[in-house]
């Protein structure tokens, strides 16, 4: 009998690190939330109804003449017109929680303006004046 446990102590140690190793996995697991099937939440559901942002930017001029518009888009990605006439609007629309509109133009005539409108709402309004190519910029940090 000593004999067979001198041979087996080995395997069955083995065993019983096995199956506790196991176990303490199970437990970790499940109190991490590893394991979806003891729970029992339901779905989320947004019972709010959600409107999207919208925002406008505008480039005007009394002159009624061209320029080159840069802005970003509602992703950030730099966008170009190149000879636009104005006025000049353009609408995006967003379900993103905050957006940082940022708009630049520079036109062929002595007066420019641009004006960023969030939900209606004039956020930015720049008019700039200069005797030749007036540039004007409008930036919203955070809307």
């Amino acid at each position: 009998m000593f004999g067979v446990v001198r041979r087996a102590w080995l395997p069955l140690l083995i065993v019983v690190v096995i199956a506790v190793g196991g176990f303490v996995v199970q437990r970790v697991r499940g109190y991490f939330g590893g394991d979806d099937s003891g729970s029992s939440a339901a779905p989320f559901e947004d019972t709010k109804p959600f409107h999207p942002k919208i925002v406008v930017y505008d480039i005007f001029s009394p002159d009624g003449t061209y320029a080159d518009i840069n802005y970003l888009d509602l992703d950030a990605t730099p966008q170009r017109v190149d000879g636009a006439g104005l006025p000049w609007s353009l609408t995006l629309s967003t379900t993103n929680p905050a957006v940082s509109p940022n708009i630049v133009a520079q036109g062929d005539g002595s007066t420019i303006g641009c004006r960023v409108t969030i939900d209606g709402v004039i956020k930015e309004e720049n008019i700039t004046t200069s005797p030749v190519s007036a540039q004007t910029f409008c930036i919203v940090k955070s809307a």
